[in-house]
């Protein structure tokens, strides 16, 4: 797709899977129109992070304004709903909103249920349970919400468990009371890259060889002190194969290899995900 075709006036919004050019769209477009480029992706707010998480480098940070990078601390908690607030503050400009979170764009475009902030106590009795009996998990839910929610992914079934447990109501009865988007998908620009699968396999091998070069193996040492791999931060693509060969517990080349894998097998789901949940959105295939 060239860039005539993209709009210069509607906000623009670039998702799809990881190493498949969504940043290069983004600086494109933000520099033939003014606009400032938003973070949409959940690893690329920690500022513990550069290289692992793929956050444009200090030049292209420097070259054109970008907002919501590396603004978050290793163990600050940080939500969709702690994304959907800060986006508000920055659409008073022109944006192109780039990442690969599906669930960032979700909320932007069909608005997101304001459930209240999860008690510490009742986040770590879930972490608790999640870790002992998942299947209990799935049972205290209600019909509505395990049958909205992905019950093979443990993570959405503790937080849908945590939002019955703090407020009585299932996650699926908040969900019905979602105010307005902040962005309609009609007024938008949306754009999904659909990369072919070889294309973007060997993109995302060399990617994190650049990455290796570049001081990946550094950047995991310097959070090597602060690492708990409970944290969100921690799920960093790399970043526990990195920790682990620092730990003697694997040799540098195993851990690069398992780290490529976990990164095609994240791309993997990120595609079936926007490929099942962006059937609306405009489709690039770049390469």
């Amino acid at each position: 797709m060239r860039l005539a075709q993209i709009s210069r006036e509607a906000p623009v919004l670039i998702a799809g899977p990881t190493a498949s050019g969504k940043s290069g769209l983004a600086m494109d477009l933000a520099a033939r129109d003014g606009r400032v480029i938003v973070n949409a992706d959940a690893l690329q707010v920690y500022g513990c992070w550069r290289l692992l998480t793929a956050r444009p480098s200090v030049a292209d940070e420097a070259a054109l304004p970008h907002a919501l990078y590396g603004h978050v601390g290793r163990d600050q908690p940080y939500s969709v709903g702690h994304w959907l607030r800060e986006v508000a503050g920055v659409l008073d400009r022109p944006v192109v909103i780039v990442g690969g979170t599906g669930l960032y764009f979700l909320a932007l475009t069909e608005g997101l249920a304001e459930v209240p902030a999860i008690p510490r106590e009742v986040r770590a009795e879930g972490d608790a349970l999640r870790e002992a009996d998942l299947a209990a998990m799935v049972a205290a839910l209600d019909v509505q919400t395990a049958a909205r929610i992905d019950l093979a992914n443990p993570a959405r079934v503790q937080r849908a468990w945590e939002v019955w447990r703090a407020t009585g109501r299932g996650l699926a009865d908040w969900q019905a009371d979602t105010p307005a988007p902040l962005i309609p998908l009609n007024r938008a620009e949306a754009l999904v890259l659909r990369p072919r699968v070889e294309w973007l396999n060997d993109r995302i091998d060399r990617r994190f060889d650049q990455m290796m070069a570049q001081g990946a193996l550094d950047e995991a040492r310097a959070e090597l002190p602060f690492w708990q791999p409970q944290r969100p931060s921690a799920r960093a693509i790399g970043a526990p194969e990195l920790i682990a060969h620092l730990r003697g517990q694997m040799p540098l080349e195993a851990a690069m290899d398992a780290a490529k894998l976990a990164s095609r097998q994240y791309a993997k789901r990120q595609r079936t995900w926007l490929r099942n949940r962006m059937r609306d959105w405009r489709a690039i295939v770049p390469g």
